[in-house]
């Protein structure tokens, strides 16, 4: 049998994902947002994740051969002919830093309805182990009528994406899959090799599979909460961490991580939901909320320290006007997911201060509507500002003009040690 593949969440990682598949194989996209689905078939991404001229030609496939190629769809019954489901849908948390299985639990049962005998749902978005075979598939199940591993069978390959690098991209990157069975865990796995040249590693279950993703973002946030605590700490010292960390680095086997804000869909999230995990076990994962304990004060950290800086250089706090360079949650991507530059904002109006975010990556109108914060389109040439934070490391802000922005005695914050240390009042 031929496989046709649906790709269920046309985001970050569905819609690279469903390019390198429509080379191979007939491939339809599929997302709930119709206005997504409209923007793909008019040949546009606003993620940027998408080589367009790629995209563009496997849609042109498509439309030369029904039964190859690339279409795009927000019409539930185009998935029926489909036998291969891969689920990219986010796994967000809640208010209260707990796991939300809605987006997934929704194509789950969205599956249900178009599922066929003998058909095989991958899942790809990251989550804690045993969500698979113990939250997606019973609804599945419950949905279709159908029976797991008699009538249709299931598999999990977590998804590698790293918004922004042009680098290492989907192929590149070794994929690790896994299936319900010892024969499916084998198709899978050939049918992520058939397009990722970087080869793939077969785990011997799907929790394995759940569990090896998940501790790939926990382990980086506890490292990178590591060297966030040594700077609150050298901060209190009065030396700088960049410079330490740089002396610590000429040994060969130090971890060369930075401090800096932890945002974005994966690191500031996924540990909560191993944590969650844990708990249900019984098990209270100390080192994991503790590093997302310190990595969630670093904005708060960051909006008081230039408020002392201010203060020390004699600026009237009320009023005072202050400059956010970047509010993405990474470099060189339009990606605000989660973002931490935001809660910055939010503790600087707290403090009584003007603040203004400035990013050429970003939507204005998403920012305003996913987090209540605005954005200046432009610099206003007249306007001075008594504080700067440049808080992502875009390649634009790299050459970045200080001194026509702000007056003589403004300060300067570099959240990312990117500026020349001469002329910056603090860093982390």
């Amino acid at each position: 049998m031929k496989n046709k593949i649906a790709i269920i969440g046309l985001g970050y990682v569905g819609l690279p994902l469903a390019v390198e598949f429509a080379w191979k194989y007939r491939v339809i996209g599929y997302d709930i947002n119709r206005t997504r689905v409209e923007e793909l078939t008019a040949g546009s991404d606003h993620t940027k994740e998408a080589d367009i001229e790629r995209m563009l030609h496997v849609m042109k496939l498509h439309k030369e051969n029904p039964e190859a190629g690339l279409s795009f769809s927000f019409d539930e019954q185009d998935l029926n002919s489909c036998n291969i489901y891969i689920v990219t849908v986010p796994t967000p948390i809640d208010h209260f830093n707990k796991p939300d299985l809605h987006p997934l639990l929704t194509a789950s049962e969205a599956l249900g309805r178009v599922i066929s005998k003998g058909d095989i749902v991958i899942y790809e978005s990251t989550t804690y182990p045993g969500c698979t075979e113990e939250d997606c598939i019973p609804a599945i199940e419950r949905v279709s009528g159908l029976k797991f591993n008699t009538d249709f069978f299931a598999g999990y390959s977590p998804e590698r994406i790293n918004p922004g690098d042009k680098v290492n991209t989907l192929t590149k990157i070794k994929k690790v899959t896994s299936g319900s069975t010892p024969e499916v865990a084998d198709r899978v796995d050939a049918l992520y090799a058939s397009i990722i040249t970087a080869g793939t590693h077969k785990a011997s279950s799907i929790k394995v599979a759940e569990a090896s993703k998940i501790i790939e973002n926990a382990q980086r946030d506890v490292n990178i909460s590591f060297v966030n605590e040594l700077a609150l700490i050298f901060d209190r010292i009065g030396i700088d961490t960049t410079e330490v960390l740089e002396a610590a680095g000429t040994k060969w086997n130090f971890l060369q991580y930075r401090p800096g804000l932890v945002g974005g869909h994966c690191i500031s999230v996924d540990p909560y939901y191993l944590a969650n995990k844990a708990e249900t076990l019984g098990h209270v994962p100390h080192v994991i909320l503790s590093g997302r304990h310190v990595n969630n004060s670093i904005a708060p950290f960051i909006a008081n320290k230039v408020l002392k800086l201010m203060i020390r250089k004699n600026h009237k706090i009320n009023g005072a006007n202050v400059l956010i360079l970047g509010v993405t949650f990474k470099e060189n991507c339009p990606d605000i997911r989660n973002t931490k530059v935001a809660d910055i904002y939010r503790e600087l109006r707290e403090l009584g201060l003007n603040a203004d975010i400035y990013d050429p990556w970003v939507n204005l109108e998403e920012l305003k509507r996913e987090y209540g914060v605005p954005a200046i389109e432009t610099f206003d040439a007249a306007k001075r500002y008594e504080a700067i934070i440049l808080a992502v490391a875009h390649d634009a802000f790299k050459s970045f003009d200080f001194e026509k922005y702000y007056t003589g005695g403004s300060v300067v914050f570099d959240v990312k040690a990117v500026v020349d240390r001469r002329f910056v009042d603090g860093r982390l």
